[in-house]
């Protein structure tokens, strides 16, 4: 491990980290991730705690970046209190509901934990009131990273089952899965009143148009988070957001306390394997849909 210039403090040589990438970005072709050594943004890293294995300690960066995006900068809502230290408090009648659709994936999973962090300044607010839509055999899973309640997304009236638990005032929702099914799901459990939906790939606009009054829809590249351009095709281009990276900074040195007090859990891992092989491997996994509940992880040699 080497560092560069301006190395924020809470990382020195010998320090085990976890992130995330921007690999074969053509912008900078010297950024990969499939390799021993990897050039990565010092202050978007992460040290990893002394008890934590690398391979979990992989499952935390991109689905810490993307659902920090997703739910502070394009659904809107209020970054968690500072201070750790403060217990998660208990859901209560006051606190507005918050869906996170496909609440099993790694990214769901750290979005429920940051919903269940107490609000900036109110030790007394329950944070938000996470509620999640996942296969029933990861309703467990869910729970224990912080849902108040599952749906199971494959009954015909789930949309219609989240609008009454929540007495139709549901105005946020992050799809972590982005299917023209999700988003129909999400747009249909929005209460009366609309809201915002955001998730992680372009949407259909057949879907979003049945309630372009009401509903705000917005989808987000997590890669934004590096403060750079996005030099891909088509609508994945964008421009240099600094307004993402601010936020980054923010939610590094906050999951870092959370790691630090031992409260930042991880996703379920399964190791697929060593070297480039696995990686193939676990890409025909993921074409397949065949993984639930868990992140893939390759170990380098």
């Amino acid at each position: 491990m080497a560092l560069g210039p301006d190395t924020p403090r809470h990382i020195k040589v010998g320090d085990r980290v976890a992130g995330f990438v921007h690999g074969m970005n053509k912008s900078h072709p010297d950024i990969g991730a499939f390799a021993e050594y990897v050039v990565a943004p010092a202050d978007l890293l992460l040290r990893i705690p002394p008890a934590m294995r690398f391979e979990d300690a992989a499952s935390i960066g991109l689905g810490l970046y993307t659902a920090g995006l997703g739910l502070y900068q394009e659904l809107g809502l209020a970054f968690p209190e500072p201070d750790p230290r403060c217990p998660s408090a208990s859901s209560n009648d006051e606190a507005p509901f918050v869906l996170v659709a496909g609440g099993s994936t790694a990214t769901g999973t750290r979005a429920l934990q940051l919903l269940k962090r107490p609000r900036l300044f109110d030790l007394h607010s329950a944070g938000f009131r996470p509620i999640a839509t996942c296969s029933p055999r990861n309703f467990d899973l869910v729970r224990r990273f912080g849902a108040e309640q599952v749906f199971d997304y494959g009954q015909d009236d789930c949309a219609a089952t989240i609008r009454a638990y929540t007495r139709n005032t549901l105005a946020s929702a992050l799809d972590c899965i982005a299917t023209a099914e999700t988003t129909q799901l999400c747009y249909g459990a929005l209460g009366r009143a609309g809201g915002r939906y955001a998730t992680v790939e372009p949407f259909r606009e057949s879907v979003t148009s049945q309630r372009a009054l009401t509903v705000v829809p917005s989808w987000l590249l997590a890669v934004t988070v590096f403060g750079r351009k996005v030099d891909l095709d088509g609508e994945y281009a964008r421009p240099a957001r600094p307004q993402d990276k601010e936020l980054a900074l923010r939610l590094t040195a906050y999951a870092q306390t959370l790691l630090d007090q031992g409260q930042l859990p991880t996703h379920p891992v399964k190791v697929v394997g060593t070297g480039w092989d696995s990686v193939v491997r676990g890409v025909a996994t993921v074409r397949k849909e065949a993984l639930s509940g868990q992140k893939l992880v390759c170990s380098v040699a």
